[in-house]
């Protein structure tokens, strides 16, 4: 047994979602389908399905700080992915934590600047959004925002052109991301396409697919861009595998029927039988 290489380890820091397609359960599920062992803190309880959230509890600061001890602790973690915060509070002691863990150990970090569920529930107070901005950006080995996420975290409007959304991308690594990935998802025409916007730029161009089960799909493909760099990938390398490994679990996702509104995609695609 000596012999066999450990798998690598992701960590995932987020909101618990009941009904399974985001958050921590996407993440884990995302890491799993890529062959990563998950860990997780989880920072709230939501109380949501497909068509809505219906409550949203924090975890106390001191519950998030000891996961956060805990998992380092004794996990070789290899990087970490940071999802849905929730306030003021526990921006600051992710943060803090964090920034102090990786100073021993350092590991790339993703962070998915989760705002709103699929469904339209708000899951970051609007006195939070400057906290994550001027206290997680700058831990971020790649930030992925979708087009108005980007625009609130600058307080403009939404990138309507690439032209935009490069400029977007470019401003929002000046607050300190190492790379910005502008997810062109929300835009408009038969295409959407990403821009990997840092030392080596991508462009990812994906035909639109015609589904409402689009649930998880920030917190999904966030976690398997952590996935791939806790493999030891580039950036480019774990973001283009990210990207087509989404596609494919949106292509799939009308086989699960999960749910009334809008289901997740599938991250089993591979391993599961077709129905």
């Amino acid at each position: 047994m000596s012999g066999l290489q450990p798998h690598p380890i992701a960590l995932t820091i987020a909101g618990s979602d009941s009904g399974g397609g985001a958050g921590i359960q996407a993440d884990l599920k995302a890491f799993s389908a890529l062959g990563v062992y998950g860990a997780s803190v989880i920072t709230a309880i939501t109380a949501q399905n497909t068509r809505t959230v219906a409550a949203v509890e924090a975890v106390s600061p001191a519950m998030v700080a000891a996961q956060l001890d805990a998992v380092f602790g004794d996990l070789d973690v290899r990087a970490v992915k940071i999802g849905m915060v929730g306030g003021v509070d526990a921006i600051t002691v992710v943060a803090d934590r964090l920034a102090a863990l990786l100073a021993d150990n350092p590991v790339p970090v993703v962070l998915d600047p989760v705002m709103v569920a699929k469904s339209g529930g708000a899951l970051l107070p609007d006195d939070a959004v400057a906290a994550l901005r001027e206290r997680l950006i700058p831990l971020a080995t790649v930030l992925t925002p979708n087009l108005p996420e980007a625009a609130r975290l600058l307080g403009r409007d939404p990138a309507a052109t690439p032209e935009k959304m490069q400029a977007q991308g470019q401003a929002l690594r000046a607050l300190g991301a190492a790379h910005v990935l502008m997810k062109g998802g929300h835009g408009a025409g038969d295409d959407c396409t990403d821009l990997l916007i840092g030392p080596e730029p991508l462009v990812l161009t994906a035909p639109r697919q015609h589904t409402r089960n689009t649930h998880g799909t920030g917190c999904s493909l966030s976690s398997a861009i952590a996935a791939g760099l806790a493999q030891g990938m580039t950036v480019p390398h774990a973001v283009t595998r990210a990207h087509g490994w989404l596609q494919a679990a949106i292509a799939r996702a009308d086989e699960l029927s999960v749910g009334l509104g809008h289901g997740p995609v599938h991250h089993f695609h591979e391993y599961w039988s077709q129905a």
